[in-house]
């Protein structure tokens, strides 16, 4: 696939919409009290345009948005992958690692050391979901299972480690799997 990663700016209102509208539609399912409206999807892209972050898209041949990432720093080398998305169709392509690569530069560039992101399972997609992590969820996150596709796997292709789990960050059994990944 032939893309081109660029980054959003906070003046390119088709390209907002774009990024806006996949957060929205394509996290219903993975997600689905992320983002619910557009309104909320809106913010998140807005938010993007914050100083010190970074907000990079994904264009197909037509100039349409395919997919996008923000960055944020968290400590100070330190940055958090927050969000990544990629449309339904153009996933499987290369597009996400594309971003995840656009993202590393750009967060070298910053002086970044790490890349650390959080990535819920809320419907039952991992071991993790649905059962008591405590007393030892490092124990628990050692022997993680993908039962449904859910895209820790993505990120470990990436280069991405596990180095942690939130026991319950989303409710009751829904938790949230840390990663992380040296750029340097």
């Amino acid at each position: 696939m032939n893309i081109k990663i660029v980054d959003l700016l906070p003046d390119d209102a088709p390209k907002i919409e774009q990024a806006a509208r996949l957060l929205h539609e394509e996290f219903k399912i993975m997600a689905p009290t992320a983002w619910t409206t557009m309104a909320e999807a809106h913010e998140e892209v807005q938010e993007s345009f914050m100083t010190g972050r970074i907000s990079k898209v994904a264009l197909n041949a037509a100039g349409d948005v395919i997919g996008w990432i923000g960055g944020r720093p968290d400590y100070a080398q330190v940055w958090e992958l927050h969000p990544l998305v990629v449309r339904g169709d153009c996933q499987r392509q290369g597009v996400g690692r594309a971003l995840i690569a656009a993202l590393e530069e750009a967060v070298k560039a910053q002086g970044g050391l790490t890349i650390m992101l959080g990535s819920d399972d809320q419907n039952a997609m991992t071991s993790l979901s649905g059962v008591d992590l405590y007393p030892n969820p490092l124990e628990q996150l050692a022997n993680i299972k993908n039962l449904r596709g859910h895209p820790y796997a993505f990120y470990q292709k990436a280069g991405f480690t596990l180095v942690g789990v939130v026991p319950d960050a989303n409710g009751f059994g829904k938790p949230d799997i840390l990663l992380a990944k040296r750029v340097v």
